[in-house]
């Protein structure tokens, strides 16, 4: 039986502004399943950071860690609305993503899927312009 093995998020540069002062970024969250194939379970997702003055090259202020910790959140559960509590809105992201697994034919647990290693992967375009 086909498992999931882990989730990665992929990083890249979005095709809209990126300079010193502004970074775009898409990211696509992926589960990588034991018979190597991989299933894409959200690629609508990015955001963006501008750093604020004169001269000021955001590049200087953003990490890599940064990055991967912001598309972790980014991919992750949204916040809660509506009066609806953090816990209820997890369930509903990772119940979410494992019904799409099932359609896949891949079933899984959505608390297990919570639990699994998530990588997160930057492209090079991405890493070249930290560097």
């Amino acid at each position: 039986m086909t498992a999931v093995t882990r989730l990665v998020t992929h990083v890249d540069l979005d095709d809209g502004p990126t300079d010193t002062r502004q970074l775009s970024v898409s990211a696509r969250l992926e589960a990588v399943l034991t018979d190597g194939r991989r299933v894409v379970l959200l690629d609508d997702r990015g955001w963006s950071s501008t750093a604020h003055g004169t001269g000021v090259d955001i590049r200087a202020y953003t990490s890599v860690e940064d990055i991967e910790r912001t598309a972790r959140t980014v991919v992750g559960p949204d916040e809660p609305m509506d009066g609806e509590t953090e816990e209820q809105m997890a369930a509903a992201h990772w119940g979410a993503l494992a019904g799409l697994l099932g359609r896949q034919g891949v079933e899984v647990d959505a608390h297990e899927l919570e639990r699994l290693p998530h990588d997160v992967v930057l492209s090079e375009r991405l890493r070249a312009w930290l560097a």
